[in-house]
């Protein structure tokens, strides 16, 4: 399911044509998607996506690539899978602290000359993907039991944990996918008090 869908969903069970949701949760991403119904509280979604802290759970698998960074694309092995050491692992996430420039995913909803990225990927379109400055606040390690590790991420708005995990990796020598994700909290709204749209 797609925010898109969640949004149209939404939009079903109210009656409202005006809804919108403030920031895109990937569909294979699970977790808290922040979602206005009506007139007035869309227009609050800009700035409550630009200014509120995301913080994300990631199961991340080394060993492995993926075309798309996540489950849905072509998983590969890497030829450079070597064994990581926790040590070695705490001291790359410390480097990825701070203000840190990311290039967009190619499956991604970034805008590339005026369409969604992924539908030129889907295309076989070669693009060139910008690049931005995000800020990582936080980034620890939860749990490792190789090739798995688990990371729990507190990032700005624009942040990939796809890329950041493949970025990880690089750093590590090897390669590695986001095998899960959830969002567990934008800014002040936390996943324990969500609603499911079944319950809505």
């Amino acid at each position: 399911m797609t925010s898109h869908d969640v949004v149209d969903k939404i939009r079903e069970i109210t009656g409202e044509k005006r809804v919108g949701h403030a920031g895109t949760l990937d569909p294979f991403a699970t977790g808290v998607l922040v979602v206005a119904v009506g007139r007035e509280d869309t227009k609050k979604l800009g700035a409550i996506n630009e200014n509120s802290k995301k913080e994300y759970e990631a199961m991340i698998e080394f060993g492995k690539t993926s075309s798309t960074g996540d489950p849905t694309g072509t998983i590969h092995e890497t030829r450079t899978m070597k064994h990581i050491d926790e040590t070695e692992l705490r001291g790359i996430l410390k480097k990825f602290t701070g203000e840190i420039t990311q290039t967009s995913p190619a499956y991604s909803a970034v805008r590339v000359r005026g369409t969604r990225a992924y539908k030129l990927a889907r295309k076989m379109i070669p693009v060139t993907m910008p690049k931005r400055l995000v800020t990582i606040y936080e980034i620890e390690l939860l749990a490792f039991t190789p090739p798995f590790a688990k990371l729990r991420v507190v990032c700005s708005a624009g942040t990939y944990i796809r890329t950041l995990v493949e970025d990880i990796a690089k750093a590590l020598g090897t390669g590695a996918y986001t095998k899960e994700l959830v969002r567990t909290r934008v800014g002040n709204y936390k996943i324990a008090d969500s609603k499911t749209l079944e319950s809505l």
